[in-house]
């Protein structure tokens, strides 16, 4: 039964009483008012104890009547809606089992986060190995040494009179996009780091919390679980960018054979011309 059936079945209970109540007090006013004061019995009591005394058992009647019997309906109400709860909507079993559920879930979350935070750094020589450790650090913070310790490894872009300049601009492309991949793979690493340690949060709150806030814990998990997507969807783009930059190099490749090619053929040509002559 519902609250709003229960709430007109007090209402209706509570109007009759005071509809009931009402009339019997009227009466016993209007017999006071008639009966003399003065007036007594043969046995020497006054009508009015005995007009007081009918009032007062015939209140006593009402209020076992019409207030006791609604009364107790709404009790039972009261007591069938508390095993509704109990059993259908908030069962206590299911409950336990859940909270059982997410200890469990939480001591795992532990042993991931362990095997989350093993070093695997690898590099040997000075070095590659600064490099390697920003790389590593998971820490926003040390991206501008990322370029830093990248030209130290891999070099910059060589002088105007030691390449031609379109294969400076694909050096400098290259090591552009290699170093942003890298730079994006550290922010990535920092924001693996938050969305562990909100996991952990909400699976600790899970632990302790009342079945009402169940719901709210679940749209919080949801929307953290759409960032966790967009973080992922944010890796993929910068692979694709990667990628893209290795196809495009094996193109200019190519390009720069074909204009090769072409200036030997030029060369060949204007050399056996002379030759001719």
């Amino acid at each position: 039964m519902n609250i709003s059936r229960l709430r007109n079945l007090v209402n209706r209970a509570w109007m009759a009483m005071k509809w009931k109540k009402s009339i019997y007090v009227a009466l016993l006013l209007l017999a006071l008012m008639i009966v003399p004061l003065s007036s007594r019995g043969q046995l020497g009591l006054d009508p009015c104890c005995a007009i007081i005394s009918a009032g007062l058992n015939a209140i006593s009647g009402l209020l076992k009547s019409v207030v006791a019997k609604p009364l107790s309906q709404i009790q039972q109400i009261e007591q069938q809606a508390s095993s509704f709860e109990q059993q259908v909507v908030f069962p206590t079993t299911a409950i336990n089992n859940a909270r059982s559920v997410a200890t469990q879930l939480q001591a795992q979350m532990g042993q991931i986060n362990q095997l989350f935070r093993l070093p695997v750094n690898s590099a040997t020589l000075p070095t590659p190995q600064q490099l390697e450790q920003s790389l590593l650090s998971h820490n926003p913070q040390l991206l501008a040494q990322v370029s830093q310790n990248y030209g130290a490894v891999y070099g910059t872009v060589m002088a105007p009179t030691d390449a031609p300049q379109p294969v400076r601009d694909l050096v400098d492309m290259s090591d552009a996009e290699a170093q942003a991949a890298l730079k994006k793979a550290v922010e990535l690493d920092a924001l693996a780091d938050v969305e562990l340690a909100v996991a952990d949060q909400i699976n600790k709150q899970i632990q302790t919390a009342a079945p009402g806030s169940a719901p709210i814990l679940e749209a919080q998990a949801s929307a953290w679980l759409v960032r966790a997507n967009a973080y992922t969807q944010s890796a993929m783009a910068e692979v694709l960018r990667v990628r893209s930059i290795d196809l495009a190099n094996s193109g200019a490749q190519f390009k720069f054979n074909a204009t090769d090619v072409n200036t030997l053929r030029n060369n060949t040509g204007q050399a056996m011309g002379h030759g001719a002559q």
